[in-house]
């Protein structure tokens, strides 16, 4: 009876849990986290010694006995245990206090499509584990659709495009739900690695993924821009194993990441090619929509467009749809019905 009459006041708590970032939400506070997903541990010790921001720090600076590991790799938990630590972590510096004295939270987590039922298992028991009450899944493209202000609950065709940091996401959805979608294991990073590999290649240079997602930002591009644009490219040469700096441009990030780029389009055709076409008649009104960090990449919705002779327009704030969508489930239960995920794993719900 306690536990039920403490439930009532249970804090409700939102996450999109990315393979770059964790955003989290507190319902009416908002957006309260948003820290990369690395954790740090020290080997010696057995201890996670950072979370989130801090453990970003120590990317390409850290010592051998210190390892960083990446809970998530292209959304879905590749490691359980530093998972739910980081759960732990971020759930204690929301509340402040020990969750064995107060009401257990619900959590409503999104996440990508085509995740199995071991993994969303995997999801959930990290959460629970971590101290959560209740945990709710939904699918990240349909937060996302609700964070862009699609009308999914209609009988019409909306198409998003969700760019993320390990995943990018193409779903057509009608009627609360998806109707067609594909998967594809390429975004952010790639790019990154994309860029690294050039370097490489044309430049004999070798450089940091951070160093690489930096030049992505100042100066990378889908579309060929109005203006030329170039920035410092450092690292170590690879014939004489000395520092060295060179000059690249955005024609040259273009031409690194063209491939990835294309790769996405090619996806974007064979998702349209599939869709019933009263959803085409849709989409082509309505246009596409694109969300998630990679659409931020200048260019991106102009060369999306060029290809599929479609209108496209990214979000406003991409970054944040995903979790602006979990924000509105946490105060319509109706509409989170609608759209949750069978739980797999009901008996270890926390009552």
């Amino acid at each position: 009876m306690l536990r039920r009459l403490l439930n009532r006041f249970s804090k409700k708590i939102g996450i999109d849990l990315g393979t770059s970032n964790t955003t989290i939400a507190l319902q009416d506070k908002g957006i309260v986290i948003r820290e990369p997903s690395v954790v740090a541990i020290n080997n010696r010790l057995d201890q996670i010694i950072a979370v989130g921001e801090e453990a970003s720090k120590m990317i390409g600076k850290n010592p051998k006995y210190i390892t960083l590991a990446y809970p998530l790799v292209n959304g879905v938990i590749s490691d359980f245990e530093v998972t739910e630590k980081m759960f732990k972590y971020f759930f204690d510096k929301i509340f402040q206090e020990n969750f064995n004295f107060t009401a257990r939270p619900s959590v409503i987590i999104s996440i990508p499509l085509d995740v199995t039922e071991v993994e969303k298992k995997a999801v959930e028991d990290a959460a629970l584990g971590a101290g959560a009450g209740k945990v709710f899944l939904v699918e990240e493209v349909m937060a996302a659709a609700i964070g862009a202000r699609l009308p999914i609950n209609d009988a019409s065709g909306s198409m998003i495009i969700n760019l993320g940091g390990g995943k990018t996401e193409i779903a057509v959805i009608s009627l609360h739900g998806v109707v067609i979608s594909k998967s594809l294991k390429l975004a952010g990073e790639e790019l990154n690695k994309n860029i690294i590999q050039y370097a490489r290649d044309r430049f004999n240079l070798l450089i940091g993924e951070k160093n690489a997602e930096d030049i992505k930002i100042k100066i990378g591009s889908a579309f060929e821009q109005g203006e030329s644009m170039s920035v410092e490219m450092r690292g170590r040469d690879l014939i004489s194993g000395l520092p060295r700096e060179i000059i690249i441009t955005d024609y040259q990030v273009r031409e690194a990441i063209a491939s990835s780029i294309h790769n996405i389009i090619d996806a974007i055709k064979s998702v349209l090619e599939v869709t019933p076409p009263e959803l085409v008649a849709d989409i082509f009104e309505r246009g596409i929509v694109l969300c998630g960090g990679a659409a931020q990449l200048r260019g991106m919705e102009k060369i999306i467009s060029k290809e599929t002779e479609i209108p496209v327009r990214v979000a406003d704030d991409p970054t944040t749809c995903t979790i602006r969508g979990v924000m509105v489930l946490l105060d319509d239960d109706n509409l989170l019905k609608d759209i949750l995920l069978p739980s797999a794993n009901e008996e270890k719900v926390v009552r």
